[in-house]
């Protein structure tokens, strides 16, 4: 493909992509194939001569489409949002040409210095303590990750890291493995899963803390069971804690744990993978008071911030202890710059200049600050704010409709765009629901267990969802619960 017709081919893609996403609600929003449908239909090599683009691009709807799960349908509410908007899409075709492995200041400047400011940009949006923007006199710094995933390991190994660093300082002698085998880590019994995963990564033990009613860990919960740790020896180090938790949308009181983090000297990182986005808007900060305890925070804006995958934001408090953990410098990637600051004399803003690798596992990385760079810029703060607010407006409303029918209860607490319900009744009884729901393929949900109790999660995920897709999804699952206990009654 020479410059030509890439021109040509380029503008048909983007009228292509343009189509699928006006059109999307059409298409069955859940693909109705069986494991293993692709194979059978291309070659089981690649082949030896070049073929058409014509010919890859027929095949687009042949093979792929028929087993996509529209994410982007307006009938989508399973799991949580992931972004989506045309200026990400048009940001991630300009990374792509350009094309650069952004490790280093010196492997591309503007990709490095691009999400420092864009970091600081959006924690300024997001009004986190000073001492977690780059631009500032403190130490601190924010970093794209993959996922939440990530953050969260990232910050558990500058942790242990830290931890061991400062009990080998009052005892030498000491040998590193032991201290490693009592260190503990802890969470929410409501925290995701990736949260027991960087433990076991990690090599260290992980305890779940009981939640409340709410479903959210207390500070009284934490201090219970630190103090059975330390009398037994071991060493706590680590607290994650979740601001919107996976299964309900609840939070942890940072404001009781975060002291207790402090006084203790445990790392306290915040994940706040899909709540996280609703604190630029005013009325939805409080949710984040006691930030200014916590050693590490995280949020994806890939995920309700009209940021295309992948893009997962982190700031910390003191970006040598993330380096201290990563930092490995073989001459192939040093540079003239790394050491040095850029400074700004009239603005004494700061730009850090060393690795960007150093603040995570991989050591390549693509430039996706231009994504949040096209964003924020084309839709400004309040069109993002107006996206969320419209989200979770559609999630009062389908509170509201669950609560006008006798048949249904609310689960959990609606505080953003989830909706946590279920049918009065058994959890066989939820479940044939939700099998129906499923088997139908009109909407897409996926469930949860809150205190031992199937229950169906309902979540404003699409840009382009609006009332009447909310609504024509409650007559279809009240329709389907009608269907299902006259079966049952028969």
């Amino acid at each position: 493909m020479d410059t030509a017709e890439f021109r040509r081919r380029g503008k048909e893609m983007v009228d292509y992509v343009a189509d699928y996403l006006e059109n999307i609600e059409k298409r069955q929003v859940y693909p109705d194939v069986e494991p293993g449908y692709l194979r059978s239909l291309i070659p089981e090599e690649a082949p030896e001569q070049p073929e058409t683009y014509e010919d890859v691009v027929k095949d687009i709807e042949r093979v792929v489409m028929p087993g996509i799960t529209h994410w982007h349908s307006p009938y989508f509410f399973a799991y949580f949002p992931t972004a989506n908007s045309f200026p990400a899409i048009l940001a991630d075709m300009l990374s792509g040409a350009i094309g650069c492995v952004g490790f280093s200041w010196a492997a591309s400047p503007a990709c490095t210095e691009l999400e420092t400011v864009m970091l600081d940009w959006l924690g300024k949006m997001l009004n986190l303590p000073e001492e977690f923007l780059a631009g500032t006199k403190g130490k601190g710094g924010g970093v794209i990750q993959g996922t939440a995933s990530e953050a969260t390991l990232v910050a558990l190994l500058a942790a242990r890291c830290r931890m061991v660093k400062r009990i080998l300082s009052d005892d030498p002698e000491r040998p590193e493995a032991d201290i490693i085998s009592k260190l503990v880590a802890y969470s929410s019994d409501q925290a995701h899963s990736s949260v027991e995963r960087a433990g076991l990564i990690g090599g260290v033990r992980m305890r779940k803390i009981p939640s409340d009613s709410k479903f959210s860990v207390r500070g009284e919960a934490l201090r219970k069971v630190l103090e059975e740790d330390k009398a037994a020896g071991l060493i706590p180090f680590y607290f994650c804690a979740t601001l919107g938790t996976t299964p309900s949308c609840a939070f942890d009181y940072i404001t009781e744990i975060g002291p207790i983090c402090n006084t203790e000297g445990i790392w306290m990182h915040i994940d706040a993978a899909y709540a996280g986005s609703a604190f630029i808007c005013p009325e939805f900060r409080p949710l984040l008071d006691g930030v200014e305890f916590a050693d590490s925070f995280n949020f994806n804006p890939h995920k309700w911030l009209l940021v295309n995958f992948d893009c997962s934001t982190m700031w910390v408090k003191n970006r040598t202890d993330i380096i201290a953990a990563f930092k490995m410098d073989p001459l192939y990637l040093k540079h003239d710059h790394q050491e040095s600051g850029i400074h700004t004399l009239h603005t004494h803003t700061h730009t850090h200049t060393h690795s960007i690798c150093h603040w995570q596992i991989p050591l390549g990385r693509r430039f996706r600050s231009l994504k949040i760079w096209f964003v924020f810029r084309m839709y400004g703060l309040r069109g993002l704010q107006d996206h969320i607010r419209k989200h979770v407006a559609l999630a009062k409303e389908f509170e509201a409709l669950v609560r006008v029918d006798e048949r249904f209860q609310i689960s959990a607490e609606v505080v953003l765009g989830l909706v946590c319900f279920r049918l009065k009744g058994s959890n066989d009884l939820n479940e044939a629901l939700l099998k129906r729901i499923n088997s139908a393929r009109r909407i897409h949900l996926v469930p949860c267990q809150l205190s031992g109790r199937f229950v169906l999660r309902f979540a404003v995920c699409a840009r382009t969802t609006e009332s009447r897709h909310v609504q024509e999804a409650w007559a279809h699952i009240t329709q389907l619960a009608t269907e299902l206990l006259r079966h049952v009654e028969r």
